[in-house]
């Protein structure tokens, strides 16, 4: 990758870190706090601790462990992404676990890369984000181009026999994060309405939330990942 001066940013990134292991944390706080790009708002052990601070309406991105003790960092995006769409997050972990790497991503994580990431590479991955992009490190994207290869593509028939036309409609919506009272709007429904179709997802997916709702759409092919 390019250093930090190859990149065009307009604003200063105030970027959030929650990470348990100290070593690391302090490792990432150096090299956010030595550039100038940067605004370091918030450091945390936990998510816990993260999400009681008030520091949200002022974050721009999130560095976040996946392996977080208590809130788990998947967990932690879910959150995150349901209070604060507009807040980018970027995950950072040891272990490339597939599974992992999809759920975070259907949860809502913008760029996936491993704790041997070089501090340069960290920063143009965090910069990358910011300006839009997905940085992952090239044995996590590998990880990814499997995944969504191994996904058995479903025929139309098929498609249509586990979720009707209403259903697709709302459950896209859903995967966009939208709150359910503006969704019964776009699909002229009342709210009811929309928790009688969502109990209907549930069961034909056979899951009991929204994000898992939103994974198994995705890896059924019955709805397209969120831009």
């Amino acid at each position: 990758m390019k250093n930090e001066n190859s990149k065009d940013i307009k604003s200063i990134i105030r970027i959030v870190i929650i990470e348990d292991n100290k070593f690391t944390r302090s490792g990432w706080e150096a090299v956010i706090q030595a550039n100038k790009n940067f605004s370091l708002v918030g450091s945390f052990s936990d998510c816990e601790n993260a999400f009681a601070s008030d520091i949200w309406m002022k974050t721009d991105l999130v560095l976040m462990d996946i392996g977080l003790p208590g809130i788990s960092g998947i967990e932690g995006v879910k959150y995150l992404k349901e209070k604060y769409p507009n807040i980018l997050i970027v995950m950072c972990t040891v272990y490339e676990d597939s599974e992992e790497i999809f759920q975070a991503i259907c949860a809502g994580a913008v760029g996936y890369l491993t704790k041997r990431t070089s501090p340069s590479d960290l920063m143009d991955a965090l910069i990358d984000a910011y300006n839009g992009g997905s940085p992952m490190t090239p044995s996590v994207a590998r990880k990814v181009i499997s995944i969504f290869q191994n996904i058995k593509v479903d025929d139309e028939r098929t498609r249509e026999s586990i979720l009707n036309d209403r259903e697709q409609q709302i459950l896209n919506l859903m995967a966009y994060g939208k709150p359910y009272n503006v969704i019964a709007e776009e699909v002229c429904l009342s709210i009811d309405g929309v928790y009688y179709h969502i109990r209907h997802i549930y069961e034909k997916l056979h899951v009991h939330s929204r994000a898992e709702a939103v994974a198994q759409g995705i890896k059924k092919r019955l709805i397209a990942p969120p831009k």
